[in-house]
């Protein structure tokens, strides 16, 4: 078998695709492997690179094969499909691993950073903590209709409802019976047990981001908190990837959709790519920076006050979220502390 140089592998829960080819891009190596010999073939191969999609248990066994001395590059799932064969009408393990070989020979292929296990540790509780908080969510509007069948109406929000939620079950004059009375006090204690696992996911998030410098560094910036810079931290392997702060909020989904042609700029709504989480998280701090710039007297504060003026609400919130990221990437990959007053000295030249 002639020397494999890069491998294309097609993750799965118990076989693995995988598709090699040589110095000339011939194809050297086409087989299945089992999840128990997955390894144990990359240890019997001298080093090459090794190009699997971004998907479950990426990570892990990219931190396995780069252990081996493997060039290891995670692809994300939109920018291997391209190259299979077939398009989106035929589809099958084979055609995916070599699809994924075939994208890693690209030059410009964007590729994912490897996490390492503390940062997965990280996200760990923060998907637990964003879990629990949709499954309080889900509940509480659960009861509230449930309730409402008996004419028993309580008011938006989560801390307005355990105010009145155990009065109404108290309250003899509505039309709740003794068995209904029975089953939503037990609910009442599923939103307890709710409460108090949120609460402490929460202060272990706290520790964390007081622990870690650069989660100490973003949380400088004001409006970020300890939740924000815990997942900034984990989401991000590594920020130097992104060759500026426009590239990671692109990548974060806060830049407008283009639809641009024949010289002429059409711009939409923000493409909301990337991670979610961390999105949303950003999209909060910015409500919070932009209700309180009024009473601020820096140079960012001022700059959201005059946005504000000419935009309005909706707009501000996502071009200061915009922002944050550019900034978040700069604190990260610079490892410098936030100053809300740097004015950059590039000037710009227009033509």
């Amino acid at each position: 078998m002639n020397e494999v140089i890069r491998v294309g592998v097609d993750l799965a829960k118990n076989v693995m695709q995988i598709h090699g080819v040589d110095r000339f891009e011939k194809v050297a190596v086409r087989k299945a492997l089992q999840r128990a010999k997955f390894l144990e073939w990359f240890a019997n191969r001298p080093p090459c690179i090794v190009a699997m999609e971004s998907c479950s248990t990426a990570h892990f066994w990219g931190r396995k094969l780069r252990a081996m001395g493997h060039d290891v590059r995670l692809i994300a799932p939109q920018f291997a499909a391209p190259y299979r064969k077939g398009g989106t009408a035929t589809k099958n393990d084979a055609q995916d691993a070599e699809a994924i070989c075939e994208a890693a020979s690209r030059p410009n292929m964007r590729y994912v950073g490897i996490k390492t296990a503390e940062q997965q540790s990280t996200l760990v509780m923060h998907r637990m903590r964003s879990g629990y908080v949709e499954e309080r969510t889900a509940l509480v509007n659960r009861l509230r209709g449930l309730l409402v069948e008996f004419g028993v109406f309580l008011p938006q929000g989560i801390t307005k409802f355990r105010g009145r939620f155990v009065e109404s079950l108290e309250d003899a004059t509505n039309d709740l019976t003794g068995p209904a009375r029975i089953v939503l006090m037990r609910a009442a204690a599923q939103l307890r047990v709710l409460d108090d696992e949120i609460d402490w996911l929460d202060r272990c998030i706290v520790e964390h981001a007081k622990a870690d410098p650069r989660a100490k560094r973003m949380m400088e910036m004001f409006g970020v908190g300890p939740l924000t810079a815990s997942a900034a931290t984990a989401t991000v392997a590594d920020a130097r990837q992104f060759r500026n702060g426009r590239q990671f909020a692109a990548w974060l989904g806060l830049v407008p959709k283009q639809n641009s042609s024949g010289g002429k700029e059409r711009l939409g709504r923000i493409t909301k790519q990337g991670n979610a989480y961390l999105r949303t998280l950003l999209y909060q701090c910015a409500r919070v920076t932009v209700t309180a710039s009024s009473n601020r007297h820096d140079r960012l504060s001022r700059w959201i006050v005059q946005l504000r003026a000419r935009v309005g609400i909706s707009k501000t919130l996502v071009a200061v979220a915009n922002k944050h990221a550019r900034v978040l990437w700069a604190v990260m990959a610079r490892e410098e502390g936030f100053d809300p007053d740097f004015a950059s000295n590039v000037k710009r030249v227009v033509v």
